[in-house]
């Protein structure tokens, strides 16, 4: 039997989609730009469906999100380096491909393992963080107090 999950989309619409993911649409729901929900609208809370695209990398990798080569677009880079040093979306697309080249292969010290931002962080760090995990939409994420989306990922 498939599974079926909610998402709301940028329009603000509620679809249904059976798992697995169309990749295009798995990209989206990592970036943020499509939330999942439960099928009244309601921020869902629970586990990521774990037939859609993997928290990480895959099983060869892992767990670990590879460095792109020299040659990869820039949307690559970007990609990395929000998964990798949880770099919020728009600062690493606000960066040159160059500037993301020079990122250490790891996170700097203060982050933690699993990407959200310390504790201490704006709370505009955590907001992104969890638009990007997909727990919420960025309007729904930003009426939340910094406490509460902290509670939500640790």
């Amino acid at each position: 039997m498939t599974e079926t999950i909610h998402v709301r989309g940028e329009g603000g619409a509620i679809i249904a989609m059976d798992l697995p993911l169309p990749e295009p649409i798995a990209k989206r729901l990592e970036r943020g730009q499509l939330a999942r929900v439960n099928a009244d609208g309601s921020p869902h809370y629970g586990a990521p469906a774990p037939a859609s695209a993997p928290a990480r990398g895959s099983a060869l990798t892992e767990g670990d999100v590879p460095r792109p080569n020299a040659r990869a677009g820039k949307d690559d880079w970007v990609l990395w380096a929000v998964a990798v040093h949880a770099l919020p979306e728009a600062e690493a697309e606000a960066m040159t491909k160059a500037q993301l080249q020079e990122l250490p292969e790891q996170p700097k010290a203060g982050r933690a393992t699993d990407g959200h931002p310390d504790e201490d962080a704006p709370k505009a760090e955590w907001v992104d963080h969890i638009v990007r995990k997909g727990l919420l939409s960025r309007e729904d994420a930003e009426a939340y107090t910094k406490d509460d989306l902290i509670a939500m990922v640790t």
